[in-house]
């Protein structure tokens, strides 16, 4: 039987049993119950064994609590009654949060690490700055003038464009593209595919054709951003594009020229941003859902999966709307109806019970 055929050969080995008491003793948290005790594996509590860590994060699964064969749950303050009565816990403020953090401590322990070296495959140019600790893996392209920061790794086939630069401890992935000019500041991670610096859509119309408008800035990404599988950030065209700190991507997200995206905002995947368009700080958008150009969200702005927004967005707040497609004009006229719909459902109102019997 091949290792194709057989679903548990790719995995990697189980990990190391760890105690109670070593989680708690490196993340914190109030653990009741026995520090010896060993868990095995992080999971939910549906399908959970005795070595299970699991965590309740929403009051909504407290049913699942009871019935759970987790070793300890991870809980809320207002769920430790509930969770003692069952077995270990370890009581924290924010049982997500906690969670998280334990996912990063376990995936230290069981990954091993990326060993520093340049693969003999790999094409860095002599004029390249690369720092300590940098591990290039095979087939990379490094160009001229490109700048690699310290425990920097470079996946598999990736490319550094010239003038690059990568902030120290980032992570690309196997066939990542940061084309020339372009920068990613520090411990950031870009999954496969990502593509940053692709020219942006700019087209001029003459005579039923398209002539080509050189894209001229470059992407400025900065800190702690993760950027999902072949998402693509171009380059601006006069100006530069710009992620700021903090920025988190997923799959198939396109930001089109010229964007700014302000610290800390969250995208799902298939997002769309159409060029120049400024996004606030903290926003989250839902998946699949669209932005059209040169418009402006404010920070805290949190948008619906699936809707288009055709307006700027100037209060925080939650925002969703999916209008049906139509000819423009048509549409233009049913939006600005429909937008007044309130409005004339209360002048109604008033004049029914004017006119009332």
């Amino acid at each position: 039987m091949t290792d194709v055929a057989r679903p548990d050969a790719a995995r990697p080995a189980p990990a190391q049993p760890v105690r109670l008491g070593e989680i708690a003793a490196q993340l914190g948290g109030e653990l009741i119950g026995p520090v010896e005790l060993l868990v095995s594996r992080i999971g939910p509590l549906e399908g959970a064994t005795p070595s299970t860590l699991s965590f309740l994060s929403h009051p909504k699964y407290q049913s699942q609590l009871a019935t759970t064969a987790a070793g300890c749950v991870i809980v809320a303050p207002a769920m430790r009654e509930a969770a003692v009565a069952r077995g270990a816990a370890i009581v924290t403020a924010d049982p997500y949060l906690y969670f998280a953090h334990l996912t990063q401590w376990w995936a230290r322990r069981v990954r091993p690490a990326a060993e520093p070296g340049i693969h003999p495959s790999a094409c860095v140019a002599p004029g390249a700055q690369i720092g300590e600790g940098v591990r290039i893996e095979a087939f990379v392209v490094v160009e001229e003038g490109a700048v690699i920061g310290d425990g920097a790794v470079i996946g598999s086939h990736s490319v550094v464009g010239q003038g690059a630069r990568i902030g120290a401890g980032t992570r690309l992935a196997p066939r990542v593209s940061l084309l020339h000019g372009c920068s990613i500041g520090a411990r950031g991670i870009l999954h496969s595919g990502v593509v940053i610096g692709a020219d942006g859509f700019g087209f001029a119309p003459h005579q039923g054709e398209w002539v080509k408008i050189e894209q001229l800035g470059v992407v400025r990404i900065g800190d702690d951003v993760e950027i999902g599988a072949n998402s693509c950030i171009d380059r601006g065209a006069l100006d530069d594009t710009v992620i700021e700190d903090g920025v988190k991507l997923d799959n198939l997200v396109q930001i089109a020229h010229n964007v700014h995206i302000g610290a800390h905002t969250a995208m799902a995947g298939c997002v769309g941003v159409a060029g120049s368009a400024r996004i606030g700080a903290h926003c989250t958008v839902g998946g699949g859902a669209g932005i059209l150009g040169h418009l402006t969200l404010a920070d805290h702005v949190h948008i619906s999966s699936m809707s288009l927004v055709t307006r700027s967005i100037l209060q925080p707040g939650l925002y969703s709307g999916v209008f049906p497609i139509d000819d423009n004009k048509s549409w233009e006229k049913n939006a600005a109806t429909l937008r007044q719909l309130h409005g004339l459902r209360e002048r109604l109102r008033t004049l029914e019970k004017k006119f009332a019997p």
